[in-house]
């Protein structure tokens, strides 16, 4: 056989099994669908039945605050630990608890309670640190519980578990399962939005904004704050739209021949994201020009919500993302891993985020969108009642602490102005109504109309969710 009758085989038998593969492919899902190509679907819809119930939420801000803040300096006011300063934690306290590997060495584990005052807040009366005086003004908007609690002890892997459902790589992201069942409502910008803040702290791969194994039109798209928003949207140079426009048709048709020979539904994905990133050359610099917004909106965020990519500025983007019908927006919030000199790094943690958060929700509430849309602050676990390193006067340090910490939510159908859940004296084990992470997942899904034990998409022979196979709504917070 000669080379050019090889290669030509070669060429026939690799089309062959491409065809092959399609067609089983195909005709497994739509046997698994019954007959529904939900993959097909256009970007704008979402899942047959969906929402399952009528939501109270038809959006979602998620203020992720990556690192772990500190619940027992910021929320979780434990006034006794005054007393016990520089005691040995107790065992019966601590319990044989894993330790990452730069506490387990210590040869003890003294007591620092919070070196900030705390006040009560609000009708509400919940109790705030001086660190966050703009948060203390919102707190009747706000639901805190207290009561969380996760699995991992590492950074890494709690915030793959609190995003995806399971510590490691690979599941979809919260955003990307809502996007999956609900849809787009605004053909001219993505329906789930990542963007990040913070110069330090452990690393935040794209994958947290992912879709997994789920098609990837669902992923998130990341917004950055210099240059082009999103990459690669910007025509090149000598390229105006008209030709753009045209370029774009011709790679369709192409594209669509392919489509049909292959049945790879990765090629209508791609197909619908070109013409999303041609609608959004557009819409994007219409989004992204804050200027036009009034003075009074600049003041409520605060001076930093003038800055491109700081956290206030990024939560005025994310009030005007919702506003023209982004389903998911996650902004994700760096440097909040205080191992040492926790006093001055949490302090100035706080002077960067706390006027952006509150402002983010009185904005919201003023101008009619936090009945219906939710809002979540909060990490992937929180710190350690004892002291890593040195406990001196003026300065101390914490560990991570899956054990117990604090997020708070407002909005969408979440009930304002109420503390669920407690810890003990040490802010070390939870007392009250413990809620899990997929409690947590379960719960936001709740108010957006969606029963997580039914947003299912099957992989590899099973039907995977969001949570896995836990989960349960926490009723007690919702409106």
């Amino acid at each position: 056989m000669s080379v050019q009758e090889r290669d030509k085989w070669n060429l026939q038998r690799r089309e062959f099994f491409t065809r092959a593969g399609a067609a089983l492919g195909t005709a497994a899902l739509a046997a698994l669908t019954q007959g529904e190509l939900v993959a097909q679907k256009p970007p704008s819809q979402g899942l047959p039945g969906f929402p399952h119930f009528a939501p109270r939420a038809k959006r979602v801000i998620y203020l992720f605050q990556s690192g772990g803040p500190s619940q027992i300096d910021l929320f979780d006011y434990k006034p006794k630990l005054r007393e016990l300063r520089a005691t040995e934690l107790p065992d019966s306290i601590r319990q044989d608890q894993r330790l990452t590997g730069m506490t387990s060495k210590q040869s003890s584990f003294p007591v620092a309670p919070s070196m900030f005052s705390f006040a009560q807040h609000g009708a509400s009366g919940a109790w705030v640190s001086e660190l966050l005086p703009h948060t203390a003004r919102v707190v009747d908007d706000l639901c805190f519980i207290k009561s969380m609690h996760t699995e991992p002890i590492n950074h890494d892997p709690a915030v793959t578990f609190i995003q995806t459902g399971a510590q490691l790589a690979g599941r979809p992201s919260a955003g990307s399962w809502v996007s999956y069942g609900l849809g787009s409502a605004n053909q001219d910008l993505p329906a789930f939005v990542a963007i990040v803040s913070g110069s330090e702290g452990q690393p935040l791969y794209d994958r947290l904004w992912g879709s997994g194994f789920l098609p990837t039109r669902y992923q998130g798209i990341k917004f950055r704050s210099a240059g082009d928003p999103v990459l690669y949207l910007s025509n090149p140079a000598g390229v105006d739209r008209a030709t753009r426009r045209r370029f774009l048709d011709d790679l369709a048709e192409l594209n669509e021949q392919k489509l049909q020979a292959a049945g790879d539904q990765e090629i209508a994905t791609r197909m619908a994201q070109y013409e999303l990133a041609f609608r959004m050359q557009t819409s994007v610099p219409e989004l992204m020009k804050v200027s036009d917004e009034p003075e009074h909106v600049f003041e409520l965020y605060g001076p930093e919500s003038r800055q491109p990519g700081t956290f206030a500025a990024n939560c005025l983007l994310a009030r005007r993302l919702v506003e023209r019908g982004v389903r998911f927006v996650q902004l994700f919030h760096r440097d909040w891993d205080q191992h040492l000199d926790l006093p001055h790094k949490l302090r100035q943690q706080c002077l960067a985020t706390d006027q952006g958060a509150a402002g983010l929700v009185a904005d919201l509430r003023q101008r009619g969108l936090l009945d219906n849309t939710l809002v979540i602050w909060g990490g992937e676990f929180g710190r350690t009642v004892y002291c890593q390193g040195k406990l001196t006067a003026t300065d101390y340090g914490r560990d991570h602490h899956p054990r117990c910490f604090t997020v708070w939510m407002a909005g969408g159908g979440i009930r304002g102005g109420l503390t669920l859940g407690a810890t003990d004296d040490y802010s070390y084990n939870i007392t009250q109504r413990p809620v899990h992470v997929h409690d947590l997942n379960a719960t936001i899904l709740h108010c957006l109309g969606i029963d997580h034990t039914r947003l299912t998409f099957r992989f590899q022979g099973r039907d995977f969710r969001l949570t896995d196979v836990h989960g349960d709504v926490v009723r007690e917070i919702l409106a």
